[in-house]
């Protein structure tokens, strides 16, 4: 799913030389960095950095990934990448479960003023509370939010930034490609995406990465408009994969307002559907009263 040669490739291809202290004309047609221009600046020889873009050297020192990291400008959430692809051979993360602990389930029953839910690195939802059930207009677990994204098409109009979105998305799985590189689940999904998606596969080659922490995430909702919302991400410290996200509104917001009437459009509907069961179960309860009045009725004929 993920490699060490591909990544090193494309982030030296997005170097600008200049920046490298490298003299450039109109005769340069390599985009980036050249393979020896990378070896020279990171102090490792040509032969050396060739047979790692090539798949052909394997775990190569801190020392080494650490002059990679800063030749290429990578961040540090680039630089645990390339740390964690550069030691697959060495340790595999095993592939967590989906089990969400009952503690964790009355956390999410616990957040009402806001959309709450639960993932996994697949970006699968696993739970979710009221309000993000809302939200989304639909039952949480087994919702993928990657497919959502990407292949449901006529749901494209719920996240007001998609673009951003799916630049989120594919950073994220990239993420979880390079931890979980053995997990047949991810591997398929990605699969589906690719196979599905042109947008996921352009942004796929680029091979970038991004680790999903807090920022603006703003929702185009049917019902209730414009949610301008805060996503806070809270990994789980139980390597277990998950995370628990958090969708808050500003006090005082028109999101908050928003918020509000979607709490109780949906306590609503939640009325009208308690006491459609009332009338259904009252109605199935006397059916055997009228049966049984019958059988008296006809007994005496009967007889």
């Amino acid at each position: 799913m993920d490699d060490l040669a591909g990544f090193l490739r494309t982030r030296r291809s997005r170097v600008d030389p200049a920046a490298a202290g490298i003299p450039t004309d109109s005769r340069r047609r390599v985009a980036g960095l050249r393979r020896e221009e990378v070896a020279h600046l990171s102090g490792v020889s040509v032969d050396y950095y060739v047979r790692l873009e090539q798949g052909r050297a394997t775990q190569p020192s801190e020392q080494v990934l650490d002059a990679l990291a800063r030749v290429l400008r990578l961040d540090g959430t680039e630089r645990e990448h390339l740390s964690r692809l550069a030691g697959q051979r060495r340790h595999r993360a095993r592939t967590p479960g989906n089990r969400v602990r009952p503690e964790l389930l009355r956390v999410l029953e616990l957040t009402v003023g806001a959309p709450a839910l639960i993932t996994n690195h697949r970006m699968d939802v696993l739970a979710g509370n009221r309000l993000a059930g809302l939200l989304y207009g639909r039952a949480l677990p087994g919702l993928n939010t990657a497919r959502h994204i990407f292949l449901e098409g006529e749901e494209r109009g719920l996240y007001a930034a998609w673009e951003s979105c799916t630049l989120d998305v594919v950073g994220h799985l990239r993420l979880s490609a390079g931890k979980y590189p053995d997990d047949p689940g991810l591997a398929s999904l990605i699969g589906e995406l690719s196979m599905g998606s042109e947008r996921f596969r352009r942004l796929w080659a680029r091979a970038e990465v991004r680790a999903r922490t807090h920022g603006r995430k703003c929702y185009q909702h049917p019902l209730v408009g414009l949610l301008e919302l805060h996503q806070e991400n809270f990994s789980l410290p139980d390597d277990s994969g998950m995370e628990l996200i958090v969708l808050s509104a500003p006090p005082g917001s028109a999101t908050e307002d928003g918020l509000r009437l979607l709490a109780s459009l949906g306590a609503d509907a939640d009325d009208a559907r308690t006491t459609a069961e009332g009338a259904c179960k009252a109605a199935d309860g006397a059916r055997p009263a009228v049966d049984g009045a019958r059988t008296e009725a006809d007994g005496p004929a009967r007889r």
